[in-house]
């Protein structure tokens, strides 16, 4: 038995190689043996000599002998299926292609080679074979010519078959003729495309159709050329164009395995030729019997030759040295070599012939002639890259990843290990280009601490420049950055950086590719304000660009533009945050702007169109008067307040600056005038226009604090807001307000808006009360001038402001003339004449030529007849002196007079008023008292003849009562007359105990009352039933004495309300 030898590859040049080719043992050998006997090869190859052909198949290992059979193999190389082929001859070629197999063979009993197809997939029934689907003769000419090759196209569709004749037979549409026909004669028309008798076909392969090249098109190898022909498509039908002025012999010929190109091996090199010409050549000198394809390797086999010890390859030369008598038999070479990264991954020598190499399972086979299958045992990817990482070869091993497919994880690792060693060799600039490939598998923090130091900050930069451009660098990345940037003081780079039009994703136009907040913070950080702003204006971030320009820049100008192109959702809370330094530095701009911000719902009007920013916030229904101001005093920044928004700004008043009609005012100013129009009468016929919608507008009182330091404008701000918003102003006329129309569209929260007034006007109030403040040296703000606004805003009864706060204003600042007003506003009559009254103690003037005590009698005649309390305190007050008696005797006289007649006092009362002191004399009063007690006899002189008609009234009811209840004396009727009809009585008649007499004629049936005293009778019932109801009724009772006092008690007493429970009553 003869036996193998094999040598795996060395580090240097091979036999027959060119010195650039490298070796690497990618390969292992593992001997093949039989699966029921380890000792063998598998049983099926022990007859070698018998085996015709063997080819791999998507169902196993396809093996055909002499005999006809065909063989299919399991991975243990067992015959799991064999069937008779070609009966009575042998099986020449083989080709399978999704589970059709094609084969040629010659029979016995037919001249011409025989074409046949069969079904590997399907069996047949009765004999257990795969289906026969077709059967024809392959015949040129009456004289037969040898088959050389045969090729199948993955679709199936084109079957060609060369000749050693030179002829080349394609047939068309086979995959369609297989399906449309039964008849195994069945084939489509072969053509013949290519005939050259001088130059046998040595090889055929499709090259199938893909997005860069549509049509399929078929390679032909000659001795001498390589051909391409066209098969599908525009242009197809044509004759053959040659490729390439080279050939090969029989077998050295196969398709790459992307099935793009044709690759021929000649004892030179290695061509790739496509159709459009000759593409790579790879140098391999040396004889070549046969080339095959094993996924990206190529395996070449050379023809037997004769071991020597001066072999120019590493591997003839080991074999030689190991193996004595090496020179008596000759031996075969067999290298796999992968074309793409160009290095030798196998190579090895057997001493008997190789028969067949076989690409099946994912593994290399080489059955050689005595009947031995060597396994060619592919070597991890794992195993493979550590090996290259041993030999510094990182450019192999990416090579190697991107041919093996490796996920990008691992590609990045092979990257990060190429960047490691050429950071150990100090070349930093190749390093960072390795590691920038790792992004978004490595951790960045692995690469940026190797470029920290200073010599190398230049590559940090390039790495973080290139994370952020993919989107994949955190808050920490950006500032790392823009740090180095400000290091380097590398303003141009920076402003690239900054201004960069680089997204994150393509998908997303949006995204940054930084971290938009940490760059804004840095460069704040860094002094870059320009920067800062840039990016803060750009992306809408509207409170960093209003932090920058006010608190870093200090440009308030630019702010206020850029808050009046925000809108008035979002200068609202921008406002109430920096609204006070911004007072600080432009007073006058910065009022008009939150004027037009609390009167308008609108854009605001701006010189350029600018970005809108909606900021919803929620309206709360807190009071803030002047006296809150103080709080947070030095503070810049305030704590948000928000509210809802309202209807658009009308025009300036004039207690603005004369400018305020500017480009500042609202967008609605253009269309409304100072004056409004005057309202036009209702018409029958006109239709009214819908109702506006309820408008947001904000509230004033979030800015109340921001005008602490400036009263001046407050006041103007106030003023303004109350005109433009209410249509409320304090005007110089005579009648205290004279009332604007208000605005047409309502508020959404009217609960909210009327606080807003309310608030407004206090606030109002007290600056009118308190300004000028003590040291000003001002001319605009007329003391005068602003307390009679604050009368005229008292006094007026349109002007929500609220009357308990104004009430404590005045009395703080000892405004008088306020306190009167207000309280005769409130109903608060007798502190007016109180006052008056300590006026007079006083001994001060109520107003030139008239007295105070004159004010307090002129007092009490405008309100003593709807307030009759008032009349005895000033009748106390007249007579508390004997001054103010003497001058008002008769207001005394006339004010007892009207006392008698409203009984506002009983005259006891009024004795004890005027007897408190020794001031009011009894002549003073004689004539009153004595009309007093005139008419107090005259009223006991009727109570008493009253009484006496009640008790004679009382003895003859009482004395009826008992008559009508003395059954021992009969009662005699003495009445003639029907007291119904008036008519004579006669019988029958009816008589009633009332001594009420009626025919029966005149009664209705089952009458038991007298008719006439039956409704007095039923009045009577019906208020004793509602008495006795009523002295259940305990509350009610109550309630009318607190009004009635005794009265109600013996009303009620009068009534039965009082009496005791009867009782049978209780017995009941």
């Amino acid at each position: 038995m003869s036996t193998l030898a094999a040598a795996t590859a060395s580090a240097t040049a091979g036999a027959g190689t060119a010195p650039a080719w490298r070796h690497y043992p990618f390969f292992d050998v593992v001997p093949v043996k039989d699966a029921h006997d380890l000792s063998s090869a598998p049983d099926i190859f022990k007859a070698t000599l018998e085996i015709s052909t063997v080819a791999s198949s998507s169902v196993g290992v396809l093996v055909a002998d002499i005999h006809g059979s065909v063989h299919i193999l399991n991975p243990d190389f067992e015959s799991i299926s064999s069937w008779v082929a070609h009966v009575g001859g042998r099986v020449t070629h083989m080709v399978e292609r999704k589970g059709i197999l094609a084969t040629l063979g010659e029979e016995d009993s037919v001249r011409s080679p025989l074409l046949k197809i069969w079904d590997v997939v399907n069996r047949d029934k009765k004999t257990g074979a795969p289906v026969l689907l077709r059967s024809t003769k392959v015949q040129l000419s009456n004289r037969p010519h040898p088959v050389s090759t045969l090729a199948l196209s993955a679709s199936l569709s084109h079957l060609a078959i060369g000749f050693g004749d030179g002829a080349v037979l394609l047939y068309r549409h086979l995959d369609q003729s297989l399906s449309s026909s039964t008849s195994l004669t069945a084939v489509p028309k072969p053509r013949t495309i290519h005939d050259s008798p001088t130059e046998p076909i040595t090889g055929l392969g499709f090259k199938e159709s893909s997005e860069d090249s549509p049509n399929l098109s078929l390679f032909i190898v000659t001795i001498n050329h390589v051909l391409s022909y066209q098969v599908t498509g525009k242009g197809s039908g044509g004759t053959p164009s040659v490729v390439d002025e080279i050939g090969c012999g029989l077998g050295c010929a196969t398709m790459d395995w992307r099935s793009n190109n044709i690759v021929v091996a000649k004892d030179e090199a290695i061509f790739f030729c496509a159709t459009e010409g000759r593409g790579a050549c790879y140098a391999y000198e040396g004889h070549k019997s046969s080339i095959h394809t094993h996924l990206n390797y190529l395996v070449i086999v050379s023809p037997p030759f004769i071991a020597s010890a001066a072999s120019a390859s590493a591997t003839v030369r080991n074999f030689a040295a190991r193996t004595p008598n090496y020179n008596e038999s000759d031996i075969t070479k067999v290298t796999v070599f992968e074309p793409e990264n160009k290095y030798v991954a196998y190579t090895g020598t057997f001493t008997h012939d190789v028969r067949e190499i076989i690409s099946q399972w994912g593994q290399i086979y080489v059955l050689t002639s005595d009947g031995k299958l060597i396994c060619l045992q592919e070597k991890s990817t794992a195993t493979k890259l550590d090996l290259l990482y041993r030999k510094s070869l990182f450019s192999l091993a990416l090579s190697l990843a991107k041919t093996q497919q490796l996920d990008d994880s691992s590609v990045a690792d092979i990257h990060r290990r190429y960047g490691d060693h050429l950071y150990a060799k100090g070349d930093y600039d190749n390093a960072m280009q390795q590691f920038v490939q790792t992004i978004g598998h490595l951790q960045p923090s692995y690469v940026i601490r190797k470029f920290l130091d200073a010599q190398r900050i230049h590559n940090l930069v390039t790495y973080l420049q290139e994370l952020h451009s993919l989107g994949l660098a955190n808050s920490d990345h950006t500032t790392l950055l823009l740090n180095t940037y400000t290091k380097l003081k590398d303003v141009t780079r920076l402003d690239s950086f900054i201004k960069t039009e680089a997204k994150r994703n393509a998908n997303d136009t949006d995204e940054l590719p930084f971290d938009l907040e940490t760059a804004i913070r840095v460069c704040r950080q860094a002094g870059y304000f320009e920067h800062a702003s840039y990016l803060a204006k750009k992306y809408g971030r509207h409170e960093d660009y209003l932090r920058i320009q006010i608190e870093d820049a200090g440009n308030y100008k630019d702010a206020l533009i850029y808050l009046r192109k925000l809108g008035p959702d979002a200068a609202e809370t921008n406002l109430a945050r920096y609204g006070r330094a911004m007072l600080e530095s432009l007073p006058e701009e910065t009022t008009k702007l939150l004027i037009d911000l609390c009167t308008s719902s609108g854009p605001l009007t701006v010189d350029t169109d600018g970005p809108s920013s909606a900021v919803t916030q929620k309206q709360t229904s807190a009071p803030s008067y002047l006296s809150y101001l103080a709080l947070n005093r030095n503070s810049v920044a305030l704590p948000t307040l928000t509210s809802d928004t309202a209807t658009p700004p009308s025009p300036s008043i004039a207690t603005v600056k004369p400018d305020t009609n500017s480009r500042h005012a609202s967008l609605h100013d253009a269309s409304r005038s100072s004056t409004p129009p005057p309202p036009t009468p209702p018409s029958a016929t006109t239709a009214q226009p819908p109702a506006p919608p309820p408008t947001k507008r904000i509230s004033p009182r979030i800015y109340f604090a921001h005008f602490v330091d400036h009263m001046e404008q407050f006041m103007v701000f106030l003023e303004t807001v109350a005109l433009r918003r209410w249509g409320q102003t304090v005007s110089e006329e005579k009648s205290p307000v004279s009332g604007l129309p208000s605005p047409s569209e309502p508020p959404v929260d009217e609960e909210a808006d009327r606080l807003d007034q309310v608030a407004v006007w206090n606030t109002l109030l007290e600056l009118y009360l308190t300004l000028p403040a003590k040291g000003y040296t001002g001319t605009s703000l007329n003391e005068a001038g602003l307390r009679s606004k604050a009368m005229r805003v008292l006094g007026s009864s349109t002007v929500p402001y609220d009357p308990m706060h104004a009430l404590i204003l005045c009395s703080s600042r000892g405004h008088t003339e306020g306190l009167v007003l207000l309280w005769e506003k409130m109903g608060m009559y007798e502190d007016v004449l109180r006052f008056w009254m300590d006026k007079d103690k006083e001994g001060a003037a109520a107003a030139p030529g008239a007295s105070a005590s004159a004010q307090v009698v002129a007092h009490l005649d405008r309100y003593g007849p709807d307030h009759p309390h008032l009349y005895p305190l000033v009748l106390r007050f007249l007579t508390s002196t004997p001054a103010l008696l003497e001058r008002h005797r008769e207001d005394v006289k006339r004010i007892l007079e009207y006392i008698d007649e409203e009984q506002i006092l009983p005259p006891l009362g009024v004795v004890q008023v005027l007897s408190r002191n020794g001031v009011a004399s009894v002549g003073l009063v004689k004539e009153w008292l004595m009309a007093r007690i005139k008419e107090s006899r005259a009223e006991i002189h009727n109570d008493r003849e009253l009484i006496n008609s009640y008790r004679l009234e009382t003895a003859a009811k009482l004395k009826q009562v008992e008559e009508l209840t003395d059954p021992e004396h009969p009662r005699v009727f003495h009445v003639t007359r029907c007291s119904a009809c008036a008519g004579q009585l006669d019988l029958p008649s009816v008589h009633f105990m009332c001594n009420h007499s009626y025919h029966q004629r005149c009664l209705a049936e089952n009458e038991t009352e007298c008719p006439n005293c039956a409704r007095e009778h039923s009045v009577i019932r019906e208020i004793r039933k509602n008495n006795e109801r009523l002295a259940d009724q305990h509350e009610v009772f109550i309630s009318e004495v607190q009004e009635g006092g005794f009265e109600t008690v013996a009303a009620a007493f009068g009534r039965g309300v009082l009496n005791m429970t009867r009782p049978q009553d209780v017995a009941s």
